[in-house]
């Protein structure tokens, strides 16, 4: 038991090192691929003022005359602290910027990822267990169609459908879950049925693999000669061993939906993180481009983390690998 705690302790504390590294290397690129972006950091401050005094103060201001390596330590001392500097185009702070927009984002997205996760699982194990059948051809052909859609398109078709010719949901808009949570879900149910309709597709196709891959090894033929149900023998046996690869496809697209809500988020007008981000690139706000991009990286580099511990979790062995 003491070895067992030491392995996991070892394997957690790697994971965590690795994550750290990322983060910093992130933050590097962040910095200097902003300064990187063509014009005048001064010049977009100051907008129409551009006389070579006003550009002087905001340069001595934002301190853009010093060194580029001096830049970029405060500008991560700064950020540790959660001082991410001040819009040019809204005159807030940043991090408030981002924590008005980021909880729309991540009510979307656990939305989307809970359809994705019963209808991709739900529809997987249902092709994988009636392979060569009519539910395995229908499971097929959805997932398909889920994969090639445009997100678009289909948010477009879902309004006509389901808000003007039949108005049972809202078009655009957000309401708070806490002021009106019937309503908050009438705005977000379309959203995410689009943003998560990909999502199903891939979650789909891969459970399915998985799921084939697992009802033909051995250990389920030892099960069902043992005499065991079948409904545990696919639970159970099946399916549980199958979920390493479904983690981490759900890992992967958790960063997607955050950072790929762009569209739909402007289809359905909804004052998210995808917004938030498309209206700091168009004005040309560097801080806040900044902070979004360090802001979608961070959540990367934590869903793999967590995705990391949830492996250890569901399959021992790759603990276990891991720490030899």
């Amino acid at each position: 038991m003491k070895l067992l705690r030491r392995l996991l302790t070892s394997y957690v504390s790697r994971r965590i090192g690795m994550s750290l590294v990322t983060m910093v290397l992130v933050s590097i690129t962040v910095f200097f691929g902003v300064r990187a972006m063509p014009g005048d950091t001064a010049q977009a401050l100051a907008g129409e003022q551009t006389s070579p005094e006003v550009l002087a103060a905001i340069r001595e201001e934002y301190g853009l005359d010093d060194n580029i390596a001096v830049q970029y330590w405060r500008y991560v001392s700064n950020a540790a602290t959660g001082d991410f500097g001040t819009s040019a185009r809204t005159g807030m702070p940043v991090l408030d910027s981002i924590t008005q927009a980021l909880p729309i984002t991540l009510e979307l997205a656990a939305l989307s990822l809970l359809m994705a996760v019963v209808v991709g699982i739900g529809a997987g194990v249902l092709a994988a267990v009636r392979r060569g059948r009519p539910a395995e051809w229908l499971a097929n052909g959805i997932a398909l169609l889920g994969m090639s859609v445009p997100s678009f398109w289909l948010g477009i078709v879902l309004v006509l459908a389901f808000a003007i010719a039949m108005p049972v949901f809202a078009a655009s808009g957000f309401v708070p879950f806490s002021a009106d949570p019937l309503e908050n879900l009438r705005r977000l149910v379309l959203p995410a049925v689009v943003l998560g309709s990909g999502l199903a597709a891939v979650v789909m196709r891969q459970t399915r693999a998985a799921m084939i891959d697992a009802m033909s090894s051995d250990y389920v033929r030892t099960a069902r000669a043992k005499g065991l149900a079948p409904a545990a023998v696919i639970g159970r046996h099946g399916l549980r061993n199958s979920l390493v690869t479904v983690i981490t496809v759900l890992g992967l697209q958790l960063g997607h939906l955050i950072s790929g809500a762009v569209v739909t988020e402007q289809v359905f007008v909804l004052p998210g993180f995808g917004k938030l981000t498309i209206d700091a690139v168009f004005t040309r706000d560097y801080a806040m481009v900044q902070g979004v991009v360090l802001f979608t990286s961070a959540a990367y580099i934590l869903i793999n983390l967590l995705v990391d511990f949830l492996y250890s979790v569901v399959d021992p062995r790759i603990r276990l690998g891991g720490s030899r």
